[in-house]
Parts: structure tokens; C-alpha cells; sequence
């Protein structure tokens, strides 16, 4: 089947948060914003990537839902995690720049 006429590609590309860089994938996919930005040892996606799926293969992952662009995604508040993002302290509720920091810090204790 031949590709539509929308010739956007997803790619990485690189994002500013509170002046660090993160790297950050956007793509518009049926009738929503596919949303992932990488920390050193994680990231948080939008509820389009699945949690079990990131628990099945040990991702330390944390998942934001209703966003449709990096200014909604980085005001956002964590609403599931997967067990390797809990055993780092993150949490239900938290804000995703404090998830972030987490993920970005130099030890894990």
C-alpha cells in the first residue's frame, strides 16, 4: 500500500527543560501526539507507549496522558511508572521535572 501524502517523520530531536537537554521525540499519529523525552536513565512518554510493555523489558519509564506538545508534557504529572522508575523513588503525581531529575542524577541512591 502506497504511503499517504504526509511526508512527516518522526525523529529525535533535541530538547531544552529547565536549561538541560533532553532528547525528545514528537510525532503526530492518528488523532493524537506520540511524546517520549530521553533522560540519562529513562524517560517519561506519553499513555500512547504501554506500560506493561516498558515493565516487560525493564525500562525505567514514567508515562504522562492528555498531552499534545512539549510545553503540555513538561507541565504534566506522572500517572503510571513502571517498577524500575518506582525503585527510584518516582511517583504517581509527581511532576515530570522532578521525574526528570531524577532520572538525571549521577547516583541512584
Amino acid at each position: 500500500m502506497p504511503a499517504s501524502g504526509n511526508k512527516e517523520v518522526s525523529s529525535v530531536e533535541p530538547v531544552e527543560f529547565d536549561g538541560k537537554k533532553y532528547n525528545g521525540i514528537r510525532q503526530n499519529i492518528g488523532n493524537m501526539t506520540l511524546i517520549v523525552v530521553r533522560a540519562k536513565r529513562g524517560y517519561i512518554a506519553c499513555s500512547y507507549l504501554s506500560k506493561e510493555t516498558a515493565e516487560k523489558v525493564g525500562d525505567i519509564a514514567a508515562f504522562v496522558s492528555g498531552v499534545k506538545d512539549y510545553s503540555e508534557f513538561f507541565n504534566a504529572k506522572i500517572k503510571k511508572t513502571t517498577s524500575w522508575a518506582d525503585d527510584m523513588g518516582i511517583r504517581e503525581g509527581m511532576s515530570v521535572r522532578k521525574a526528570l531529575e531524577l532520572m538525571d542524577a549521577e547516583d541512584l541512591e
